[in-house]
């Protein structure tokens, strides 16, 4: 699946949030590794939709994007995941 995320700069950090997944969100030091941890964030989260017994989304296909002019960077990009089989707890921990 390919998730549409915004990583802005706040600092000398970079923040992401998965705009079809609240509550998915990651914060790291290059724009590498912020995509990096959402990669990995992103299919737990959705297992643990899954486990609750919410529907899983669809992945948005655009976003209507206004310029926060608070920001000092701030773009959209995609990051791709293989959703496969569910992920269990003793894995995660």
């Amino acid at each position: 699946m390919r998730f549409l995320v915004r990583i802005y700069r706040s600092g000398k950090d970079y923040s992401a949030l998965v705009p079809d997944l609240p509550g998915c969100v990651a914060v790291a030091k290059s724009v590498e590794n912020v995509r990096k941890l959402l990669a990995e964030a992103i299919p737990l989260h959705l297992d643990l939709m899954r486990q609750a017994g919410e529907p899983l989304p669809t992945p948005t296909q655009h976003l209507d994007f206004a310029i926060d002019e608070t920001v000092a960077e701030e773009f959209c990009t995609w990051v791709e995941v293989e959703v496969g089989e569910p992920v269990a707890a003793k894995d995660v921990l």
